[in-house]
């Protein structure tokens, strides 16, 4: 594991400054470009590229993130599937194009490839395939036939409950995320809700007022959390909170340390991403370890098949999950 001083060697900063930025400080001062370093520091020194390739290629991919930069820094995410993917693409011996809104991305016919990362309305998705170059997307499964390397949620959020209720936890809720395609076309519902709710009614501890939702930033989780705090009666509280996101769940450990609510000890809570920072917050966060850099090198390795053995049929890589109990359950 990395440790706060080798975070801050590599970004050039002082280690309280990457404690604070690790831990969504809002009262710290620094810039946007510092705070990526940072986050990109801790990231790559978690990643290890195991994979390599005895033969080299000769190309050039896009690989399109549909968060902004700045968006990128508040749910680091996305952020580690990119890194894993930019360092795939480039032990294969392929250039890349960062491009960070499919409205800043314009066709090149010396294109091999696109990555697309993140959630693309249908419109988007067929513009994306009008290239007519092998396409990949990371954390998504369009309805059109394409290749897709997506996450087993179903797996994972149902072990999240199996493990609360092995812990004693009957009072389950869940804060949630939506988002809006960046073409304006409609929201993307997280099937995590969905999973959580059918799985708790199944085990007959669903309550709809356990159940909150707003984006995916760490904002949202605390303004989520007050209101659950404030409109839920305190002899009725949830005693464990599941979290569709780690920035959702550090948001929501500030509302509760914000209101002298003890965790674990009155509530529990559980993340999902086990991004890098998850570790390094106060308490630490139990959270679903998603495999982000293998997502991003699963993605450029089915690129690769294309454009090297001209494979036509699409494939979908569905990726397995891993609890990592700490502090906050």
């Amino acid at each position: 594991m990395a440790t706060l001083k080798d975070i801050a060697n590599k970004a050039g900063v002082s280690t309280s400054t990457v404690s604070r930025v690790l831990n969504y400080d809002s009262s710290l001062s620094v810039g946007e470009e510092t705070k990526k370093r940072i986050f990109e520091a801790a990231e790559e020194l978690e990643y290890k590229n195991k994979k390599k390739s005895a033969k080299k290629a000769k190309g050039k991919l896009a690989i399109i993130n549909w968060y902004t930069e700045a968006e990128e820094l508040q749910d680091i995410y996305y952020m580690s599937i990119r890194l894993g993917a930019e360092k795939r693409a480039k032990a294969l011996g392929y250039s890349y194009r960062r491009v960070y809104k499919q409205d800043d991305f314009i066709e090149k016919t010396d294109l091999n490839g696109i990555l697309a990362i993140g959630k693309f309305s249908e419109k988007q998705v067929k513009q994306l395939k009008s290239n007519d170059v092998p396409l990949c997307f990371v954390d998504y499964l369009p309805k059109e036939e394409c290749d897709s390397v997506v996450v087993n949620f179903k797996k994972a959020m149902r072990e999240n409950i199996d493990y609360l209720i092995e812990k004693g936890h009957v009072q389950i809720g869940f804060i949630g995320g939506e988002e809006s395609f960046s073409d304006g076309t409609g929201h993307w519902t997280d099937p995590r809700e969905k999973i959580v709710r059918e799985y708790l009614k199944r085990k007959k501890m669903y309550h709809e007022n356990y159940f909150f939702t707003g984006a995916f930033r760490v904002e949202d989780g605390k303004k989520n959390m007050l209101k659950a705090l404030e409109s839920i009666e305190k002899d009725q509280w949830p005693t464990a909170f599941i979290a569709a996101n780690d920035a959702i769940a550090i948001g929501c450990l500030k509302a509760l340390y914000e209101k002298n609510v003890k965790v674990p000890e009155d509530i529990s809570i559980i993340g999902f991403n086990d991004i890098s920072t998850a570790k390094y917050i106060t308490p630490s966060l139990t959270t679903v370890k998603v495999y982000t850099e293998d997502m991003g090198i699963s993605g450029i390795n089915l690129l690769h098949e294309r454009i090297e053995e001209g494979r036509d049929v699409a494939k979908t890589v569905i990726m397995s999950t891993k609890l990592i109990e700490r502090e906050s359950t």
